[in-house]
């Protein structure tokens, strides 16, 4: 007994065109043909088929179904790729699952930056906009520290809604206000995360790559003003801490001194 294409294909549980998909990479023999020019498929093709069928079940990629249905000593190294494969697609759905399930629980738009969920809400867009990019520049720990920077800025809120809603034109009083406002967080920021300062070796990209990316990034997603407001407060917050370790050792050097004069 003979099938055509489509009666194969219905025997086997699959489609026509999964049939000539096979024929065209070679996995399956082009068959003969009857006296009208139609394919005719025997016992063989069918059994060809549902052994192709049945490693398309388990994952495997079409490129290896043909070593495999030969039957060689490569069986067992293609399952063993098959199954790490698999299991890196199992934890994939599973990160995706759980960050679905903490986007919904905290109301996140759905797109939010994997970690940032709790927050996402109550960023602008360009701020958001810019933690997309980060993620591809920077490594888990930075983000991390990053995420736990912008925890703090947004429970604190004020100051970001103001930077945020900032006019291209706004004058120098009101810039200059929200630099010095914003100044102590940086500072504080360059305390507790010290690599902020050389962030090279959490970079996932090269750092020439990294630099122009943020700075393309950082021009296009704010205004005139917004950046002023962020180099001068950048600026305060470095001058605040030169300033600071000068005062420290100043207060180290009068405390040896003190010392010195005591037991002399």
């Amino acid at each position: 007994m003979t099938w055509s294409t489509r009666e194969l294909a219905d025997l086997a549980g699959t489609t026509v065109n999964t049939v000539r998909h096979y024929h065209r990479l070679g996995l399956l023999d082009e068959p003969g043909r009857r006296y009208n020019g139609y394919k005719q498929y025997g016992v063989q093709d069918l059994v060809r088929l549902l052994r192709i069928r049945r490693l398309a079940d388990l994952s495997m990629p079409l490129a290896r179904i043909r070593r495999v249905c030969a039957g060689g000593e490569s069986t067992p190294e293609e399952l063993w790729a098959v199954d790490a494969e698999l299991q890196m697609k199992v934890e994939r759905l599973q990160r995706a699952r759980a960050d679905i399930a903490t986007i919904l629980r905290d109301n996140a738009p759905a797109d939010a930056p994997a970690g940032f969920a709790s927050v996402a809400s109550r960023l602008s867009e360009s701020d958001n906009a810019i933690i997309h990019i980060y993620t591809q520049l920077y490594d888990a720990d930075a983000m991390a520290d990053l995420r736990r920077m912008v925890e703090v800025d947004a429970d604190e809120g004020a100051i970001g809604n103001q930077i945020n809603a900032l006019a291209p034109d706004a004058d120098e009083e009101t810039r200059r206000c929200l630099a010095e406002q914003l100044a102590p967080t940086l500072a504080q920021n360059l305390i507790d995360y010290p690599w902020l300062k050389d962030p090279s070796r959490h970079l996932s990209k090269s750092k020439h790559v990294a630099q122009n990316t943020v700075i393309e990034a950082v021009a296009a997603l704010y205004n005139s003003a917004q950046l002023d407001v962020l180099f001068r407060a950048g600026t305060l917050a470095q001058d605040s801490l030169r300033a600071g370790s000068a005062e420290t050792a100043r207060t180290a050097t009068g405390d040896r001194d003190s010392i010195g004069a005591a037991l002399s």
